[in-house]
């Protein structure tokens, strides 16, 4: 098998074949689901420019959506390093459970997600029973707490490959040359790994940009494009506004989210690379402090409480009451698969199964993708084109991803089965992050050492299984749980897809549902439901690190 894939490999058709066939499936199967619902409707957005006050309003939301993900992108760069660092770079044998929680927030469902957040930070059941009144209003700082959440494991969990592919060596040589810490990861680490934290900032900030149920319910009387998305719906269902209207403004916010959000990424594309790291200037004191062993407690202290109190806590908050429904009788009601839990288990399987098999497939389509963007087998201007059209997934408004996925799948496929709609919906979704961490982590590993490789006889399959997957395997496998853990918690795409009776609910459906009482729940029915599906997650995610583990670490 591995002479038969290296005598192909050798083969300049065979090599076409597969990039043109990636490229294919791109077009076809990611990014035009989630636009052709918003082409479709393009000539209505003559609506919007028919009204000024609405198209100042847009702008406005639009403006605000840019400015928090920038914000809170730059936030999650600020700490997620330290924290990945931590996690890559620490002796403890508790950094595994550490590492498998960075990603639980990103397994929570989006809806119940926001209103885990609307509960601590705001509800007398949370942390603002100890002030007497809401420690953080409905408003743009909430939103701004969400996104922290909810884009802070997609940062975390890029650069931690990053470090773990990045051989210390490097970092070893530039200390027996009597550099401290602090300058050794300034001069030597940061370069290297530059790539992946261009990634990260990228991932987090197309995230931020398109959230919007979550956001919805923290939001108050505060508009970003989503939002504003979700208003302008809620008044077309409540005869507010035509439904012309109110397609306009869908097509139009989103047009102007991707293109000036596709601005900004072929920005990044230029003036990346140019990024001079490290920056000029050195502080011998100041860093010398910075390396001491007081200094990196504190750092690791403060990095500890901020995932904690504001990430992980909040982000859980709504699953606590799982722990006093243990001791009620709604624990053997859901054991017993009674009541309003007849369908739940079979939702979970459902879910995990769908996570799996998007993984894979994500993993399969996104390699040569990632390849070509990373080596500009295109050339460089196509190349560049690609990776920014890669991101359009992430940026589509999430109620306006929904019924682009529904008008492309379900209304344009009848005939197909729902589990391959599923699949085909969650691919969309989470084919960014895989081709994004692959892409950065083959972009830091030098031409030179393939072509090194090659030189000798390495056959081009074989200098990929030798050389740079080992280099690169661990952002591999960060972009796979990425896949896996955003496949797990999605909610829009899939209901976008699925009939009112499918078989095929996944459990954050479920648990959506619960949450919006369309099936009424109690408190603790949610809270076990989405402990439940937190505590299997971070078993199945657990496990993987324990299969993967190297040297007793990820």
């Amino acid at each position: 098998m591995i002479s038969l894939l290296n005598k192909l490999s050798s083969k300049k058709a065979a090599k076409y074949a597969v990039y043109v066939s990636s490229i294919v499936l791109f077009f076809a199967f990611i990014l035009l689901p989630p636009i052709l619902g918003i082409a479709v409707k393009g000539t209505t957005i003559q609506q919007v420019f028919d009204r000024p006050e609405l198209m100042g309003r847009a702008l406005t939301a639009i403006g605000n959506s840019f400015v928090i993900a920038i914000v809170v992108s730059m936030l999650d760069i600020v700490a997620g390093i330290p924290m990945a660092w931590l996690i890559s770079r620490g002796k403890s044998r508790w950094l595994s459970i550490l590492d498998t929680l960075a990603d639980i927030p990103f397994i929570v469902p989006t809806a119940a997600l926001g209103y885990s957040l609307l509960l601590f930070w705001n509800e007398p059941l949370g942390i603002s029973s100890l002030f007497g009144g809401p420690l953080v209003s409905t408003g743009w700082i909430l939103v701004m707490l969400l996104h922290f959440t909810f884009s802070f494991p997609v940062v975390v969990r890029v650069l931690v490959g990053a470090l773990l592919d990045y051989k210390m060596e490097y970092e070893r040589a530039s200390r027996t040359l009597g550099a401290v810490p602090f300058v050794a990861f300034r001069t030597v680490t940061s370069p290297i790994i530059k790539p992946s934290l261009i990634a990260a900032f990228v991932l987090s900030f197309a995230r931020s940009l398109s959230e919007t149920g979550e956001t919805f319910i923290v939001a108050g009387a505060f508009e970003n494009g989503p939002v504003f998305l979700q208003n302008i719906r809620n008044d077309f269902s409540g005869g507010l506004v035509s439904q012309a209207t109110y397609e306009g403004a869908t097509v139009f916010a989103s047009l102007i989210l991707i293109v000036a959000s596709c601005t900004i990424f072929a920005l990044i594309w230029v003036l990346g690379p140019r990024l001079k790291l490290p920056f000029k200037g050195i502080w011998p004191n100041a860093e010398r402090r910075l390396s001491y062993s007081k200094a990196t407690i504190s750092r690791n202290t403060v990095t500890l409480i901020v995932f904690f109190l504001i990430v992980l806590v909040p982000a859980l908050f709504v699953a606590l009451p799982a722990f006093q429904a243990v001791l009620t009788p709604v624990f053997p009601e859901a054991l017993s698969s009674t009541g309003i839990w007849s369908n739940y288990w079979q939702s979970l399987l459902v879910s995990y199964f769908l996570g799996a098999v998007v993984m894979v497939l994500g993993f399969v389509m996104g390699l040569p993708m990632a390849i070509l963007i990373a080596r500009r087998k295109l050339g460089k201007t196509p190349s560049a084109a690609i990776d920014i059209l890669v991101n359009i997934p992430l940026i589509v408004p999430s109620i306006a991803l929904g019924a682009s996925l529904s008008f492309f799948w379900k209304q344009s496929f009848p005939f197909m089965p729902e589990t391959m709609l599923l699949i085909f919906a969650h691919l969309a979704i989470t084919y960014p992050y895989i081709v994004k961490s692959m892409s950065a982590a083959f972009e830091r590993v030098s031409v030179d050492m393939e072509e090194a490789a090659r030189t000798l006889g390495a056959k081009p399959f074989s200098v990929f299984m030798t050389i740079v997957l080992p280099l690169t395997k661990y952002s591999i496998l960060s972009g796979a749980i990425m896949v896996f853990t955003r496949s797990v918690s999605e909610t829009g795409a899939t209901v976008a897809v699925l009939s009112a009776n499918s078989p095929f609910r996944t459990a954050p459906v479920v648990l959506v549902d619960w949450v919006r009482q369309v099936v009424p729940a109690s408190q603790l029915e949610i809270g076990l439901g989405a402990g439940l599906l937190v505590l299997l997650s971070f078993v199945i995610l657990f496990a993987l690190r324990l299969v993967t583990r190297r040297k007793g670490r990820y």
